[in-house]
């Protein structure tokens, strides 16, 4: 009996042979295309029984792949393998003639499974042995031992957390995950999903605090066509693809309202409303929620519902930030180095011993992701000298600089993560990089010539009996503001108290922001991810005075 014969394609090359050793062991014939073009001359001069099709590529998206190999009047059933992020896309490719989706990363099981729904009895005998995988990279496509193994830690608290994973994971009830951000708390939703007997169906994130209101609302329940401008047809939501499945709202504390009371409603009823539809959808979909914020403060404020909170808080898992538990600080930078000296680096497999002590002792306010996202410098630029003058600007920095509310606490924390809007943090020290090492040198300390301080660290000359602090570096646009509008006079109630302190807390971010932009209004208003009028009306209601403008004055 000849061997079915299925086309993979995908640009990723590491996904491509992953894939290609993966079925062939399972006893596929496997060929591979680089790109939708190449996709169509195999499809058109060759014949295939089965399409894995990947939906984000360049030049041609796998979108227009399958509207023209559907034109050519191709037969094969297509597996359309998509970015969680992309679901939306999977949809519109069922709707074109699509036979299946999965959403990345997925297991071996449920590639295997996918593809024996779209075969039929053709589909060969599961293989018992699971296939080596490759060690070249990082494989976005996991089976369920490499998830577990994303979870290193030896900390009591880290244990406690997995061990309640284990005994919550076939349970359907919400879990509520808290924790700083970059603690690792979608890695926690990941494993809950992979344990529990949905880990064959979706496993969908929304990121609740990335749409406004309006726009977050069709995203987890969809809307009907017609709904709204723009509504040209129907478009399934977030709680419908998890049907089945797990979904994962991240940054739940930044939900509006009105919205949560919708969600409360999934919760107790498992059905919804469409935007603009007549009929309720039913929906299956085990919720797992996660916030930085204070819930509790956050429902005395008014910011959230009491009875959502109860609802969610069925079992909750608080995961510490790493300077909690400095004993993985080793351990994990050891993964990411595997992880990514792949890519960057040949023959190093440990960090300096001084890199090490200067990791150990450090804090990691961006936790996990902080720590991910250096060790990854350290690969690319391949040269501890730079990581380790900023180590030492970071510790040496002044403790009586001002530290803003942890809602607007950004997402990579410390002076390393990439300069994300919502950090407000002030930017890293400039660096001058004098001399790259070559490749074969790997991390050589002796390979760099010394570097100049960074221009807005906070130097120090030593003199026999003292040490005097260099002038602090002043930022032109960083002028003295007059004091926020007072408070109203009389009794106030709770509802006023909690807008009051918003209002405060907006203040000193949009200062923040509008300082780090050196007063460019567009600029901030795209950083604070608000509308610009939205940001001069707050400006204003705010009573923050432009130094531009009273120096024209």
């Amino acid at each position: 009996m000849d061997r079915i014969a299925v086309l993979v394609v995908d640009d990723e090359e590491a996904v491509r042979t992953f894939l290609s050793e993966l079925l062939g062991s399972a006893g596929y014939q496997v060929r591979c295309a680089a790109s939708g073009t190449q996709a169509l001359e195999m499809l058109s001069g060759g014949s295939f029984d089965a399409v894995l099709l990947d939906v984000v590529m360049p030049e041609m998206s796998g979108l227009e792949v399958l509207r023209r190999y559907q034109s050519m009047g191709g037969g094969a059933p297509v597996i359309v393998l998509s970015a969680l992020a992309g679901a939306d896309d999977a949809v519109r490719a069922m709707k074109m003639g699509a036979s299946d989706y999965l959403a990345k990363p997925f297991g071996n099981d449920e590639l295997q499974d996918a593809l024996a729904r779209a075969l039929g009895t053709r589909a060969p005998e599961r293989q018992a042995v699971a296939p080596i995988l490759p060690s070249r990279t990082v494989i976005p496509v996991v089976d369920s031992a490499q998830e577990q193994r994303v979870l290193i830690s030896t900390s009591p608290a880290m244990r406690r957390a997995r061990a309640l994973v284990e005994r919550i994971a076939d349970t359907d009830v919400p879990v509520l995950l808290l924790g700083e951000s970059g603690t690792g708390k979608e890695v926690i939703a990941r494993e809950i999903h992979a344990r529990s007997q949905r880990r064959n169906r979706p496993f969908i994130k929304v990121n609740c605090a990335a749409l406004p209101g309006e726009l977050l609302e069709s995203e987890l329940f969809g809307h009907e066509r017609g709904a709204f401008t723009g509504a040209t047809a129907e478009k399934p939501g977030k709680f419908e693809l998890a049907d089945q499945g797990t979904i994962f709202l991240d940054e739940i504390g930044e939900m509006a309202i009105r919205l949560q009371a919708k969600l409360l409603q999934v919760l107790q009823d498992e059905e919804f409303f469409r935007v603009g539809g007549k009929k309720s959808v039913r929906v299956d979909s085990r919720v797992v929620v996660a916030t930085n914020r204070d819930l509790e403060k956050e429902i005395a404020l008014g910011n959230f519902r009491e009875d959502l909170f109860y609802r969610l808080n069925v079992v909750a898992i608080r995961l510490p930030a790493l300077r909690e538990r400095r004993e993985d600080v080793v351990p994990l930078t050891d993964h990411f180095l595997k992880k990514y000296g792949r890519g960057y680096l040949s023959g190093v497999s440990e960090l300096p011993t001084e890199v090490l002590h200067a990791f150990a002792d450090y804090d990691w306010p961006g936790n996990v992701r902080e720590l991910e996202n250096m060790v990854r410098r350290l690969c690319v630029l391949k040269d501890p000298t730079l990581v380790l003058d900023e180590l030492r600007a970071a510790v040496r920095a002044p403790a009586s600089a001002p530290s803003l509310p942890t809602s607007y606490a950004g997402d990579d924390g410390g002076p390393f993560g990439r300069a994300h809007d919502e950090g407000f943090r002030t930017p890293p020290p400039a660096v001058q990089v004098l001399e790259m090492p070559s490749r074969g040198a790997a991390f050589g300390l002796a390979s760099v010539a010394p570097l100049a301080p960074p221009a807005h660290a906070p130097m120090v000359m030593e003199s026999a009996n003292a040490v005097v602090p260099a002038p602090r570096y002043v930022n032109p646009f960083d002028v003295p503001q007059p004091p926020p509008p007072p408070a109203p006079t009389g009794e106030l109630s709770l509802k006023d108290i909690g807008k009051r302190a918003a209002m405060l807390a907006e203040r000193e971010a949009i200062l923040a922001m509008l300082q780090r932009t050196a007063w460019n209004k567009r600029r901030a208003a795209t950083k604070l991810r608000i509308s610009y009028k939205a940001l001069l009306y707050k400006i204003k209601e705010c009573g923050i005075i432009d130094p531009r403008a009273s120096a024209e004055l």
